[in-house]
């Protein structure tokens, strides 16, 4: 893949050396307990997060300093907190992999084209931060 003014693939310079599934799925890991996993950890670190991706055939290589830097560029850090977040669905890998597919604009294998576009909407209503402005009711004092 070339880059080209039009589509910067890799701001860095680099290509990538994990796709964003093998990513989805690292964090998946660490947002599940060890000995959900069977592995025999009170807690994940970033060195064993490491050895079980690869134990599991994730990505056949990964250094634990990668790890480190794939959680922290998260905002929102579930695998810090006990979480309600449970992915119970059996088919969450393919699901997960049709979006992410999305996000790294490619469509049942090809490639958007330049025309094509992607539009994203959440299905939560937005908050209403001018109720919260609007000063309380207050009845009238009796005359």
């Amino acid at each position: 893949m070339a880059r080209t003014k039009a589509c910067p693939a890799w701001p860095t310079g680099r290509p990538p050396r994990f796709t964003p599934v093998q990513v989805a799925e690292v964090k998946a890991m660490a947002c599940q307990l060890p000995a959900e996993l069977a592995v025999p950890l009170s807690r994940w670190s970033c060195p064993d997060l490491a050895h079980e991706a690869i134990a599991r055939g994730l990505v056949p290589a990964i250094p634990a300093s990668t790890i480190r830097r794939i959680l922290a560029a998260d905002t929102i850090k579930p695998w810090q907190h006990q979480s309600w977040i449970f992915i119970l669905d059996p088919d969450f890998a393919t699901k997960a992999s049709r979006v992410l597919d999305l996000y790294a604009r490619t469509y049942d294998g090809e490639p958007l084209g330049v025309d094509e576009y992607v539009v994203s909407s959440d299905e939560k209503p937005a908050s209403r931060p001018a109720a919260a402005a609007t000063p309380p009711w207050h009845p009238a004092s009796p005359a």
